[in-house]
């Protein structure tokens, strides 16, 4: 299908994801009767929006600072996140009909519980506001041209387009059709580029005893390991990622024990930091304190507590009744001890080697899940490339960048979410002045 018509446009914004569509409604509606048109590779776009958060897609969260996310400048970060704030996100949705309900940590999601909800309003607001959507339409190039930008298209079309923006994504999720086609398009018009890795990716754990039963990335894992044996089972954790030379990341939250490793909250927030170190080429350990918060003199003084008042008392029993008591179970075993050792028999060593364990157990990561489970990309475009007040390239005048395909990548909880919204509308604003001019 042709991108146009006719052989210009005003505004050509490449990827309608989260980023591209919102920018097109904001842009559409602050500069009405000019030509805006979203175009995507995709027959069916919209898929990542559709996937995420479960199928629920988590809009924003009640509270978004520069503190929420890694990789650029955190003073870019926050002043782009400072123009269009969460609060202004939920009114916007809210304008659209999109009722949205706060859940755990701030989250917020559609009432309707349905990503389909938030895809069909931002779609029906586009075209509300004057601006066309084009599926099935692959851009295979940009260049400057007489009148802004030449777009070419898979088709073998050539449109003229005063201005340019790239919403086209990382490279997480791939099959929604992110294959970082941003990255080769910004690189042709002299951007940079930062070699990106997944984030919010599952990891994948070596087996606790002997070799696995296959190559990991072929899912071939022994049934005697650690995280076979607790598949299933989530609960609160803290986990440091530390690399040499670099300072160790500490994060808390929620963990599942999976049949190829960890998931959760806090283990797809912890994964961006053990890739980037091996991209880096620096040795990267996982530690987990199944315990968070407390310390050895505190957990000492607690056993030794139960042993006074509860002699007969099963370690099992006591160490239950702050873990899952399959997690119990594990960690005693680890520290070497019988689990049915009555509280007036475990000795010194034991006792101090139990605590260690649940302290600092180092996790043997030995890989990823990829681009197919990650969430979002880490790496891509540097910031300090964009006008954090414009979003618009210092290298090349005309061509504005937002989303994922920057060097920005959130912690799980809506944050990339709200980076999308801010960023298309500090983009959309702009353009729409300087059209208006």
């Amino acid at each position: 299908m042709p991108l146009l018509n006719r052989d210009t446009a005003d505004v050509i914004i490449v990827g309608a994801g989260a980023a591209g569509l919102a920018a097109a409604v904001f842009c559409a509606r602050q500069a009405p009767g000019r030509r805006i048109f979203c175009v995507d590779g995709a027959r069916n776009i919209g898929a990542k929006i559709l996937v995420s958060g479960g199928a629920r897609c988590n809009v924003t969260n009640r509270v978004v600072t520069e503190r929420d996310f890694w990789g650029g400048d955190p003073r870019v970060i926050r002043n782009v996140l400072r123009a269009y704030p969460a609060a202004r996100a939920a009114s916007f949705f809210a304008d659209l009909g999109v009722a949205l309900q706060e859940e755990e940590d701030g989250k917020f999601f559609p009432t309707t519980n349905r990503a389909r909800t938030v895809l069909d309003a931002l779609i029906r607001a586009l075209n509300d506001a004057g601006a066309e959507l084009r599926p099935s339409c692959r851009i295979s190039g940009v260049q400057r041209g007489a009148h802004g930008f030449a777009v070419s298209t898979q088709d073998g079309h050539t449109h003229d387009a005063r201005i340019v923006v790239l919403a086209t994504g990382g490279r997480s999720l791939p099959k929604t059709g992110s294959d970082g086609l941003g990255y080769q398009l910004a690189r042709a018009l002299g951007h940079g580029y930062i070699e990106t890795t997944p984030a919010l990716v599952p990891l994948i754990l070596r087996p606790a005893e002997g070799p696995a039963e296959g190559p990991a990335e072929a899912g071939h894992y022994r049934r005697d390991s650690l995280h076979t044996r607790l598949a299933g089972v989530a609960y609160p954790v803290a986990v440091t990622v530390r690399s040499d030379g670099a300072g160790a990341a500490r994060l808390e939250g929620s963990m599942l024990w999976t049949h190829f490793g960890v998931s959760g909250p806090v283990m797809l927030n912890a994964s961006r930091h053990w890739l980037r170190a091996r991209l880096e080429g620096r040795a990267a350990d996982v530690l987990l304190h199944v315990l968070p918060g407390a310390t050895f003199s505190e957990l000492e003084a607690w056993l030794r507590e139960q042993q006074r008042e509860h002699p007969r008392a099963l370690l099992r029993t006591v160490v239950a009744s702050g873990l899952p008591a399959s997690v119990a179970e594990a960690w005693i075993a680890a520290a070497g001890i019988d689990a049915d050792t009555a509280m007036a028999h475990l000795t010194r060593e034991e006792r101090r080697r139990l605590i260690a364990g649940l302290l600092e157990t180092p996790l043997g990561v030995v890989d990823s899940r990829g681009y197919n489970y990650a969430e979002v990309t880490a790496g891509g475009v540097p910031l300090s490339e964009i006008d954090s007040a414009t979003m618009e390239s210092r290298v090349c005048p005309g061509l504005y960048l937002i989303g994922e395909m920057l060097d920005v990548d959130g912690r799980i909880g809506g944050f990339n979410f709200q980076w999308a919204w801010s960023s298309a509308w500090v983009a959309a604003n702009a353009i729409a002045k300087t059209l208006r001019a």
